[in-house]
């Protein structure tokens, strides 16, 4: 049996040539993984040689180290439990009661009541000045319906469709966002469970995510069906799929393609498809999540009796892999949480090299999708390619202000390259508020609509949470249905809206040019 490790031999090991923490009440060796840490070197030497395990169960599971460290760099346990530094713990704030919120922005104004300064930053921080991430919500504002009348539609309304070809419940799906546990302490878990007891609610993971993409898809094989639902529904009910940022160490990139996908989407714990990241090859400059400080030690989430769901009792900050963020003194650009969790990002993607490079790791049956497409000159590029969807998103407006809101984007490919819509997929995430705003989105064309901050919001209530933003957006869809005189998907079409507000914002070309202006810089 492996010796116990004194506290004084931990203590020696806080160095890049030798880096040693403790989790759990054992010793691991992170000295070879440090220099490809997603979060950063960095992150890693703020608890070297010390105990790590607050900070890295605050956004981490388990099983995690397991898949990232081989069992020789797990060194033995700890002669005894390090002495945690004493941290403050306010009371927990009250929440609102879920049954009281009957809206996202419900959710979201609920959300500033109970989660930490810093979460909620970067939960709900976007880029600069924040136009693109108020423009994707007012340029649906600025669509309006055109209601039909004296048609029956008593019969129920039918939201079942496929994404990817695969059934779910409704073309809404829950788009990816990173460090779910931030909000609950079972994070995309929870998410996950959600989706399975609202009968098969596509879910996209994150690279970023707090939780494996394996844990994830198993949460959804594990989590029993309600009571009155069939107990033969499988993964298949809930698909899971990826969404891929690319490693600069590539071979990490490969190791996790193939692990998620060996056996091809019919293997009922792989993922269904991959989603491209393409929209932040740099991270964006998000200053509410700049601003924010980190806080040295995180405090895990908390429950009172009156309401089970977790309640975050931090009155600062959260943590990235491991560590908590740099603080302003050791990063003159600020505290951002999206910054460091995006300097493992490779920001060196082609159309050239890269899908091919993809296809090439992928079964067959495992669809690629280029998610961040914002030009109709880019979605025919990918069609080109033989992507199998695109998703029309700017990153909820967190990497480039001032770029496109996505429903606009939506007509750009209806005015300029119509035949997109029929040889690949088409979806759209980055402001939907209500479900309004799917029905537009899917009359002007998307196959679906991502949610990514309000199922965020909702998280917060945990599954319970997350179950009721997807069903009242699902019931503000179908009653926009009806009083536009349908009941089913398959009878949406764009003459019930009107986009004549915005379609002077729309270009009406495929060319890189701009239309009249055509200076260009001297090359000498």
């Amino acid at each position: 049996m492996t010796q116990p490790i004194p506290h004084s031999e931990l203590a020696s090991h806080n160095t890049v040539a030798s880096l040693w923490i403790a989790i759990d009440g054992v010793v691991y060796d992170f000295t070879e993984f440090a220099p490809t840490h997603p979060g950063g070197m960095a992150v890693l030497l703020e608890h070297a040689g010390r105990d790590g395990t607050e900070a890295y169960n605050a956004v981490h599971s388990p099983s995690l180290l397991k898949s990232i460290l081989p069992a020789s760099k797990q060194l033995g346990p700890l002669s005894s439990p390090l002495p945690r530094s004493p941290t403050s713990q306010p009371s927990p704030t009250r929440k609102p009661p879920l049954s009281t919120l009957i809206s996202v922005n419900d959710f979201r104004l609920a959300a500033h009541s109970f989660l930490p300064p810093k979460t909620l930053a970067f939960i709900s921080s976007a880029a600069t000045d924040c136009h693109t991430h108020r423009r994707n919500s007012t340029a649906y504002s600025d669509i309006t319906l055109r209601p039909r009348v004296l048609i029956d539609v008593s019969a129920p309304a039918d939201l079942a469709t496929t994404i990817l070809g695969q059934p779910v419940s409704s073309p809404i799906f829950v788009a990816p966002t990173s460090l779910g546990k931030t909000v609950h302490p079972d994070g995309e878990l929870e998410i996950a469970r959600a989706c399975r007891e609202l009968g098969g609610v596509a879910q996209v993971i994150s690279t970023s995510a707090s939780f494996s993409v394996a844990d994830v898809v198993q949460a959804a094989l594990d989590h029993p069906s309600p009571a009155g639902q069939s107990q033969t529904a499988d993964a298949g009910n809930v698909p899971v799929f990826l969404q891929l940022y690319v490693d600069k160490h590539a071979p990490n990139t490969e190791a996790l393609l193939r692990s998620l996908t060996s056996g091809g989407s019919s293997t009922p714990n792989k993922i269904k498809g991959v989603f491209l990241t393409v929209d932040a090859p740099v991270p964006g400059k998000r200053e509410a999540d700049e601003r924010v400080p980190s806080s040295p030690t995180p405090t895990p989430a908390t429950t009172t009796p009156s309401d089970p769901s977790p309640t975050t009792t931090t009155t600062a900050a959260v943590t990235t892999p491991m560590a908590t963020q740099l603080t302003p003194s050791a990063d003159t650009k600020g505290s951002a949480l999206g910054r460091l969790m995006a300097s493992y990002i490779s920001p060196s993607l082609t159309w050239q090299t890269t899908l091919p490079w993809l296809r090439s790791l992928l079964p067959p049956t495992v669809p690629l999708v280029i998610k961040g497409i914002q030009t109709a000159a880019d979605a025919v590029r990918a069609m080109e390619a033989g992507a199998d969807g695109i998703v029309l998103s700017n990153h909820g407006g967190r990497s480039l202000d001032t770029s496109p809101a996505t429903v606009l984007v939506l007509l750009e490919l209806q005015r300029c390259c119509p035949e997109v819509f029929e040889r690949v997929e088409v979806y759209v995430d980055g402001g939907v508020g209500r479900g309004a705003d799917v029905f537009k989105a899917l009359c002007l064309g998307a196959r679906g609509v991502g949610v990514g901050r309000g199922v965020l919001y909702g998280l917060g209530y945990g599954r319970e949470g997350v179950k009721r933003v997807l069903e009242i957006l699902n019931d503000e869809l179908v009653t926009t249905m009806k009083m536009c005189g349908v009941t089913s998907l398959d009878e949406l079409h764009p003459g019930l809206v009107n986009t004549r507000a915005v379609d002077h914002l729309v270009p009406d070309s495929l060319s890189e040019e701009h239309p009249y202006a055509k200076w260009r810089r001297s090359k000498l």
